[in-house]
């Protein structure tokens, strides 16, 4: 990787590498925004997720000390019309052309979708930021990325247990069964969430690869904070919690809450949300966080401030466009 500074090194992530990521990365976002973001275990099981080649997606930027200053990767899955990257650099190190010459790889490593990809469709490149991280904003758009969307972290700090859930008549709640409604869960989770922004459909084999991995690998999945809502006996709306955020045991994190679009409008998110707050807060869980899309197109940022969610972060999403084309990805809700 050409431009590191005299006497840094670079080279791929491997699996014993996770301790020193997680240390990295909580320590910059310590700094950053004022909390961790993960623990050694949820990285590890992520380095782990198939589809994704340590040697090839990912890279680590070590100082002339050996210390672990910035890392990158940049990742897609079928249908590969959107690679995520993600870049970061210690804040003592930036300034040195660390994040331009990741950068340069990154965009080098992203052209393989396009190899990859259906030949009709829009390839972008794509990259978070939190507001505040205003020197990598800088950077990309330096260098031909755009800001296309933005993200609230959501954050609710319960006093009492919060109101009980009202169901509409009919519906059931239970927690995950996984040796008999893993499947028809992510078959329930897929349609409610092919309504939202930036959402492209997947292989359904290699999803449900990916959900099993985390089932078996994930130390924070929890089958009995993952809901599922049913109508007789089809699964209609869903919501999985994890009973940490970022290993803070104090803040439950909602990783998904959806509703399949015929079921819409009749109280069913809202009881979702209700019974997951309630479900944490019993296990002495009083906070609770989520991220959503700030301008969603089923107004899920509106039924989070109604469970009385306020804004706690903003996040943006940036795009490059690789190749103009098809967009396979949800930007509006159709009839």
């Amino acid at each position: 990787m050409n431009g590191l500074p005299e006497g840094y090194s670079v080279r791929p992530a491997t699996l014993e590498d996770g301790d020193a990521i997680v240390s990295f990365l909580n320590a910059y976002y310590r700094r950053m925004i004022g909390r961790d973001i993960g623990t050694a275990d949820q990285l590890t099981a992520q380095l782990r997720m198939p589809g994704i080649d340590l040697a090839e997606d990912t890279r680590l930027v070590f100082s002339p000390a050996g210390d672990l200053v910035a890392l990158a990767d940049a990742l897609h899955f079928a249908p590969h019309v959107m690679v995520q990257s993600q870049g970061t650099v210690a804040c003592d190190h930036q300034g040195k052309g660390i994040g331009t010459a990741l950068l340069g790889w990154v965009e080098a490593r992203a052209q393989k979708a396009l190899e990859l990809a259906p030949p009709e469709a829009r390839v972008t490149l794509m990259q978070s930021l939190d507001d505040r991280e205003a020197a990598a904003s800088e950077l990309l758009k330096g260098n031909g990325f755009t800001e296309c969307r933005h993200f609230f972290r959501m954050l609710i700090e319960m006093d009492e247990r919060p109101a009980a859930a009202q169901w509409p008549d009919g519906v059931t709640v239970s927690a995950l069964d996984v040796d008999a409604d893993l499947e028809a869960a992510y078959r329930a989770s897929r349609d409610a969430f092919k309504d939202h922004w930036g959402h492209v459909d997947t292989p359904f084999e290699e999803g449900m690869e990916r959900i099993r991995h985390r089932v078996e690998n994930d130390p924070d999945f929890d089958p009995t904070l993952r809901f599922i809502a049913r109508e007789a006996d089809e699964i209609v709306a869903i919501c999985n919690a994890s009973p940490n955020d970022g290993g803070d045991a104090s803040t439950g994190y909602i990783e998904t809450l959806g509703v399949r679009r015929p079921w819409r409008r009749r109280g069913l998110a809202l009881a979702l949300l209700l019974h997951t707050f309630g479900v944490l807060y019993d296990r002495g869980i009083p906070n609770v966080a989520l991220h959503v899309d700030a301008a969603s197109l089923t107004g899920a940022t509106r039924l989070y401030e109604k469970a009385g969610m306020k804004v706690d972060e903003l996040n943006h999403a940036l795009e490059k466009e690789l190749r103009a084309g098809v967009d396979l990805s949800t930007q509006r809700l159709e009839p």
